[in-house]
């Protein structure tokens, strides 16, 4: 029991029949599509329903992430700039390239959903 929050993780009545690789995969799965899928959409494709889903993501706490203060030594802010837009450009080629990947394994991980249930 998390003695900052009581009452967190406390499971009353019977065990989730849902690990927790398979409850921390849907978060990530739901944070990874940045706001453009609703809870119910990712929830459907996992097997679960959409509250399901949003409690889980109420009862993770999230590390605050630490404010950012500029680029690297010396870097001028267009040599930020170019260097970040390179970046975000690299990373958008990388999700279009596991987008299906992601989609199998959404497929996947509902099917092994039904089965734990």
């Amino acid at each position: 029991m998390d003695l900052e929050d009581p009452g967190r993780d406390v499971q009353v009545g019977r065990q989730s029949p849902y690990p927790g690789e398979f409850r921390r995969d849907a978060i990530a799965l739901y944070r990874a599509s940045g706001g453009r899928r609703t809870y119910a959409a990712i929830a459907a494709d996992l097997g679960i329903t959409g509250e399901t889903l949003r409690t889980w993501l109420r009862k993770d706490t999230v590390r605050p992430v630490p404010e950012y203060r500029g680029g690297g030594a010396g870097e001028s802010p267009a040599a930020e700039l170019a260097r970040l837009r390179a970046e975000s450009t690299r990373l958008l080629k990388a999700e279009k390239e596991w987008q299906p990947e992601r989609e199998i394994l959404s497929r996947a991980a509902a099917c092994f959903a039904r089965e734990v249930k």
